[in-house]
C-alpha cells in the first residue's frame, strides 16, 4: 500500500472506518436505518439498552460526520427523523457483514465470554 494523504490524520484506513462507526451504538443505529427513515423514538425502543443523552450522542456524530441525515418537522410535537445519506449507504455492505459475522460467531462469542467470567470468579 502506497502512503497517501489520509496516513496524516490515521493510522490507517480501519482507524479511519473507526472513527466513523466505532463505539457500542453507532453501528447497530446504522444497522436499524439501513431499512429506512426511523424517528427518535423508533430508534429508542429498538435500542433498549442506550440512554436517551448516548443516542442523541451517537446521532449528533453519525450526523456531524456525514452518516446520517436529520431532519425535523415544524411540528408540535417536533418529530425528527433521521436516514441514512448517501454516504452513509456506503456502509451498507460493512453492517450486513457485521451482521453476518455476528451471526456465525454468536454461541463462539457468547461462550468466551461466560469462560472469562467464570475465570474471573
Amino acid at each position: 500500500m502506497t502512503k497517501r494523504a489520509y496516513d496524516c490524520a490515521y493510522g490507517c484506513p480501519v482507524e479511519a472506518t473507526l472513527d466513523v462507526i466505532g463505539g457500542k451504538w453507532k453501528s447497530v443505529i446504522l444497522y436499524h436505518l439501513l431499512d429506512g427513515t426511523r424517528r427518535f423514538g423508533e430508534l429508542r425502543r429498538l435500542l433498549p439498552g442506550v440512554t436517551q443523552r448516548m443516542l442523541t450522542l451517537q446521532l449528533r456524530e453519525l450526523e456531524r460526520d456525514g452518516v446520517i441525515r436529520r431532519t425535523v418537522y415544524a411540528e408540535v410535537p417536533p418529530r425528527v427523523e433521521y436516514a441514512l445519506t448517501p454516504f452513509g449507504e456506503s456502509l451498507r455492505y460493512v453492517i450486513l457483514m457485521m451482521l453476518e459475522w455476528g451471526a456465525k460467531n454468536m454461541d463462539t462469542i457468547l461462550a468466551n465470554k461466560e469462560r472469562a467470567m467464570a475465570t474471573a470468579e
